[in-house]
């Protein structure tokens, strides 16, 4: 592992992972001085969109987005991991479990306490991350995206996903996000859990315009990336674990 020497926001800037598997993986995270080990941290990552990818330029992922930087409000005691891959496919996927598995294996983490979202492209990428290994994440916020994971893996851990998402998002449409989540739901319905256990660990939240337009967003699209900022959206996300 090669840290980075330069900061922002309190972010270590362009840290490199160098996993014999998987090759160089490209992270910036923000560690609490606070933390020496001694006591067992929760740990969080964010995956960007397309304009927060390593080829943008580095920390391109935290000067595009807050989703790392509010994150800070809901728990002092937290790593917060914020990779810059180079796409948003299989081989950014495996890279983000190899990044999580190294904070896993190196950090004193508590494993109930194990967060992660991934908005646009980012959720295309984490959503496949966690379909791959479900078991590594306590719940995932699904941001402005589409769902390219598997299901039966996410519905057998019960992993917490919240779907968030524009109802006419640019991008990709409200309809993928709705599908997954229905997908999701049946499986939950096949397990024989009851509407109200499956609203626990399962939410569909779909924006009208003028949660856009009271907020000045220039689209519905670009707008997913306010959600950093919604209390009942980060919150449910920063609660799971905590029981």
């Amino acid at each position: 592992m090669t840290p980075g020497t330069e900061g922002y926001r309190g972010f270590l800037l362009d840290n490199v992972l160098h996993s014999p598997s998987q090759g160089d993986i490209h992270y910036n995270v923000y560690i609490p001085d606070s933390y020496d080990g001694s006591t067992s941290y929760a740990l969080y990552m964010t995956l960007p969109g397309y304009e927060g990818l390593y080829f943008q330029g580095v920390g391109a992922n935290l000067m595009a987005e807050e989703f790392g930087f509010e994150a800070m409000d809901y728990n002092d005691q937290m790593i917060i991991v914020a990779p810059q891959l180079s796409d948003w496919r299989e081989t950014s996927a495996n890279q983000t479990i190899a990044l999580a598995e190294h904070f896993l294996e190196r950090y004193n983490i508590d494993r109930e306490r194990v967060y992660a979202n991934g908005y646009s492209g980012g959720g295309e990428t984490m959503s496949i991350a966690v379909g791959k290994r479900p078991d590594l994440f306590t719940a995932y916020l699904h941001v402005s995206s589409q769902w390219d994971g598997a299901y039966e893996p996410v519905a057998q851990q019960r992993l917490p996903v919240y779907f968030a998402i524009g109802r006419s998002d640019e991008y990709y449409g409200s309809e993928p996000t709705i599908r997954a989540y229905n997908t999701l739901k049946a499986l939950y319905e096949q397990q024989g859990l009851t509407q109200e256990e499956i609203d626990e660990i399962l939410v569909l939240d779909i924006k009208e315009q003028d949660y856009f337009t009271e907020r000045n967003a220039p689209n519905q699209h670009g707008g997913g990336g306010l959600f950093a900022y919604d209390e009942e959206i980060m919150g449910w996300l920063f609660s799971k674990g905590t029981d």
